[in-house]
């Protein structure tokens, strides 16, 4: 069994009842909210979403479709995607780093012997926003890291102005990344998710 699977903070919330067809026969219906690692075939909708979220915004996005299907590829057991009847409604894309900040590696690399998660990217439906999903889905993926026997700090980036938003949900500012983006300059934070031996203990993982 998957540490996903076994967590239940990371199932879906709730599920529908199946419903009747006018003959009386019951057919299924989609959950109504499902929290799952994502896959490469979910690589178009997660890049919609982001390129949406991001162009308007920064006018770049930090993860391109290539990279997307690169890292679903490579480490899809650290993504976390929140599903609303089967549509992607927000997603979180991490890989592992081995070193204690981020350089410009990280953007593209994944280092299966390290410990640092680095979020690459957390991001919302429009039509989804301002409604607490984003703050809810980093709560779950936190959890989720804390099973994860190898994780021992998450690191991310993000510009000034996102930086309560991270802090709201318990990260710590590190000062300004050395890493760029074109003209972009970023604010590196860090999450720890070790010393939770007794949470590992009692969920499951």
């Amino acid at each position: 069994m998957s540490a996903l699977s076994a967590l239940p903070f990371l199932k879906p919330v709730h599920l529908r009842s199946p419903r009747s067809s006018p003959g009386g026969q019951r057919r299924h219906t989609l959950p109504a909210s499902e929290f799952r690692c994502l896959s490469p075939e979910d690589a178009i909708s997660v890049f919609e979403i982001e390129r949406e979220a991001f162009i308007s915004v920064s006018g770049d996005c930090p993860l391109h479709l290539d990279e997307i299907r690169h890292f679903l590829n490579l480490c899809p057991e650290l993504s976390l995607g929140w599903f609303e009847e089967g549509r992607l409604v927000a997603f979180i894309i991490g890989s592992l780093w081995d070193q204690d900040r981020l350089t410009q590696e990280a953007l593209t690399l994944h280092k299966p012997r390290g410990t640092v998660v680095h979020i690459h990217v957390l991001a919302v439906h429009r039509t989804f926003r301002q409604q607490g999903k984003g703050s809810i889905l980093m709560w779950r993926y936190l959890q989720y890291l804390r099973c994860l026997p190898f994780a021992r700090r998450a690191l991310l980036m993000c510009e000034d102005f996102l930086v309560p938003f991270y802090q709201k949900c318990g990260f710590e500012a590190l000062g300004p990344c050395q890493v760029t983006v074109g003209d972009l300059a970023f604010i590196e934070m860090q999450h720890p998710v070790r010393g939770h031996a007794f949470m590992r203990r009692n969920s499951g993982c």
